[in-house]
């Protein structure tokens, strides 16, 4: 057994999960000379974000009349065509002056009609078109894209408690770390696990890592709450970021609002806005001057609020992008109207544009992947065309 295995088969046996609902396995994957000095971090935002709230198209005549209650929460004008963005991002509001931050609106996977979070999400991380069945392909595309980069490398490789994102999962060698967990290990049973380790520089060096990541500690989770998970998931992260590592993915829960919108919304969009804020400040103007972060979910949200002022699992979405590598302060994609005959199935926003085309033109602008190696390994039969001014 290699040590990534070993790491993963003792996690789940000697972990005790703090059950930290917003957070979960960050990805790593260090830099090699052909990715040069831009980041990519990838957000996935959990439970089919509601995009027509998030970034509100209050110019279009129909959305006063789909979302009357909806209509109370406070937005943002952000000079642009009139869109409004959600008031629990006027944090944001700074990146989006100074060109760092933007969205792609009406955007989706080629998932439709069954609106399942968890066929969804596969499908958003496994990259793959409406013709291959769901399940089928076990590996990421962010870790396809690896694949395709000559000289890249992971940093030491192991998993402890839940399994790495399937985005970056794959033959490409990725380093995970779960910040909601907790070794239960008696002292003789940190003994053993050293003991079995003592004779493999690497495999003790990754033994010792995970214990001190899994222990409080600088970096292990020294409470179980929203905030101090977040800042310590955002600092992980952006340590690695101001080194070796090129390549980030993690994932934020709390998106699924089928009642009580106006204020579940509130909190999922707080967390993203710190995520984001304290990503640039403690990556410093240098690296987050080089820096894309692309949130994507798995599908959008009815066009109409329901009964219980909440909205149900929809269709076309939104992809939120920010980083200085990013050509903010605009909405991107074509905008299809929420009129009755405009709906998909007459209930969701239509999605005009692929969300893989927006991920391929992002890889093709910050590390010049060949859009053939990206329509054809990367993301299998897709049409990247369409998909292009996000990334300066």
């Amino acid at each position: 057994m290699d040590r990534r295995g070993f790491l993963r088969g003792f996690g789940a046996i000697a972990c005790s999960a703090a059950a930290h609902p917003f957070l979960s396995t960050v990805t790593l994957a260090q830099g090699a000379p052909a990715l040069g000095e831009n980041r990519l971090i990838v957000v996935i935002l959990r439970g089919a974000m509601d995009g027509l709230d998030v970034v509100q198209p209050r110019f279009d005549p129909a959305y006063a009349g789909l979302r009357p209650g909806l209509l109370a929460s406070p937005a943002l004008a952000l000079g642009s065509g009139d869109w409004q963005m959600h008031g629990a991002l006027e944090g944001l509001l700074p990146l989006w002056q100074a060109g760092e931050l933007g969205f792609v609106h009406a955007t989706s996977t080629p998932y439709r009609d069954k609106r399942s979070h968890f066929d969804g999400q596969d499908m958003l991380e496994a990259g793959t078109g409406a013709d291959v069945p769901l399940g089928a392909v076990r590996d990421g595309w962010l870790n396809r894209m690896l694949q395709a980069v000559p000289g890249v490398q992971a940093e030491t490789a192991y998993a402890v408690g839940r399994d790495e994102l399937k985005v970056l999962s794959g033959a490409a060698e990725v380093r995970n770390w779960a910040p909601d967990q907790e070794l239960a290990l008696s002292v003789q049973g940190r003994l053993l696990l050293e003991h079995v380790a003592h004779d493999d520089p690497l495999f003790r060096e990754a033994v010792a890592e995970a214990l001190a990541l899994t222990q409080g500690g600088p970096m292990g989770m020294a409470e179980d709450d929203e905030a101090g998970g977040v800042t310590q998931l955002v600092d992980f992260v952006a340590g690695h970021l101001a080194g070796e590592t090129r390549i980030a993915a993690f994932s934020l829960t709390g998106w699924d609002t089928h009642k009580g919108q106006s204020n579940a919304l509130r909190r999922p969009l707080t967390r993203l806005q710190e995520v984001i804020l304290r990503m640039k400040a403690q990556l410093g103007p240098q690296v987050w001057g080089r820096t894309a972060l692309l949130a994507m979910t798995e599908f959008g949200r009815t066009a109409r609020e329901n009964g219980s002022a909440g909205t149900d699992h929809g269709t076309g979405g939104l992809m939120v992008a920010a980083g200085g590598a990013v050509k903010g302060r605009q909405v991107l994609g074509a905008w299809p109207g929420l009129g009755e005959r405009a709906l998909y199935e007459g209930r969701d926003l239509m999605p005009t544009s692929d969300v893989r085309a927006w991920a391929a033109h992002a890889m093709a602008q910050l590390y010049g992947l060949d859009r053939a190696v990206l329509e054809r390994a990367v993301f299998p039969g897709l049409r990247a065309e369409g998909a292009k001014g996000l990334i300066l």
